[in-house]
């Protein structure tokens, strides 16, 4: 079964990336949503400003397609300097990152995205970067090692990560300001939608219409774009171009995207564990085996969401459905979810134990 999926949050092809630059923020003032984080960050930079500083090192970690690259590209062009991108597995060695800092100016910025994933030698390096903006480099081996200092010039680290719990203490403790991205509202997915209709030039007959795709976005401004694109795409082959609420579920229908988001994935997944497994609890792997997928697939791309919406139960038992869940698939409760109080831990579904 394919993974590739419409209502990934991950970016699935690099035409992508460039359709999400066009439509991407370019100022606090355009930013939506995160409203907790951009007040932080509009403080730092004002105050960074005014001391001709550059901006505190900066961590954001959360679910892919909230934003954290964007929030990169916005505060570089706060602080007015250039952003330099880059990710953890692209800076294998020590020397990639020297080669990274070594051209930096002063007052940029250095995105790494998938930090947790930076090598340990690697990090070792960024630690007086950090601080005393300076690169430590051991030159030759055994009694003859001697340490270099390469001064780099005063930047700001931005780094991004999915799997914060991975990134090491001395790593993040580095950083001035830590913040976890939180899902979007539908009212905030709707004004990010309304403003990448005029970016589109798109005409809306049917003020309903985005709210159908705000519901079905998950959360995730990168899903609304993905959806909108795919609605405008339909739009203009089956009718006028115009966006419409028939249009809308007409296109997502073709994507099998149901009310609450939720792909043919999502439901295949449910449909195993209600049907197969009576409802759970049944373990990940044993689960995965059944629909033929990779169970850290599963785990990463399909369990997220279901958890967040309180249809699944992650128990020390394995996973099993929730009430909501089984209605929502017009299955029936396995008899340990409806008799046992403590199948889900706390008591609350889609709790972890």
């Amino acid at each position: 079964m394919a993974t590739e999926r419409l209502i990934s949050p991950q970016e699935s092809r690099p035409d992508e990336e460039q359709a999400n630059v066009a439509l991407r923020p370019r100022s606090m003032e355009e930013y939506t949503g995160q409203q907790d984080l951009i007040r932080r960050l509009q403080i730092a930079i004002k105050a960074a400003r005014g001391r001709s500083e550059p901006a505190e090192h900066v961590l954001l970690h959360g679910p892919p397609g909230l934003g954290k690259t964007t929030l990169a590209h916005v505060i570089a062009k706060e602080m007015g300097t250039r952003l330099t991108v880059t990710s953890g597995p692209a800076l294998a060695k020590g020397t990639d990152l020297v080669a990274a800092l070594t051209r930096l100016q002063q007052g940029d910025v250095l995105f790494i995205d998938e930090i947790h994933r930076l090598p340990v030698a690697v990090e070792e390096f960024v630690y007086p970067a950090m601080e005393d903006y300076r690169i430590d480099v051991t030159v030759d081996s055994g009694i003859n090692a001697r340490t270099v200092q390469i001064s780099c010039k005063p930047f700001t680290l931005i780094g991004a990560t999915t799997r914060a719990g991975l990134l090491s203490s001395p790593l993040r403790s580095r950083f001035g300001i830590v913040h976890h991205l939180q899902y979007y509202s539908v009212d905030e997915l709707l004004n990010i939608l309304a403003r990448s209709c005029r970016l589109l030039t798109l005409r809306v007959a049917e003020p309903g219409a985005l709210s159908l795709i705000a519901s079905r976005s998950r959360g995730t401004p990168r899903i609304a774009n993905r959806l909108l694109r795919r609605v405008r795409d339909y739009a203009q082959v089956e009718g006028d171009g115009t966006i419409t609420v028939g249009s809308v579920e007409r296109a997502l229908a073709i994507e099998a995207i149901d009310h609450l988001g939720l792909d043919e994935l999502d439901r295949s997944f449910l449909r195993t564990i209600g049907t197969t497994y009576s409802g759970g609890p049944v373990g990940l792997e044993t689960i995965a085996a059944t629909m033929n997928e990779d169970a850290g697939t599963l785990e990463d791309v399909v369990e997220p969401y279901l958890l967040q919406i309180g249809f699944l139960a992650r128990t020390r038992r394995g996973r099993a459905l929730t009430r909501a869940a089984a209605e929502h698939m017009g299955l029936p409760l396995s008899v340990a979810a409806a008799t046992d109080p403590t199948l889900f831990g706390d008591g609350t579904p889609g709790s972890r134990s």
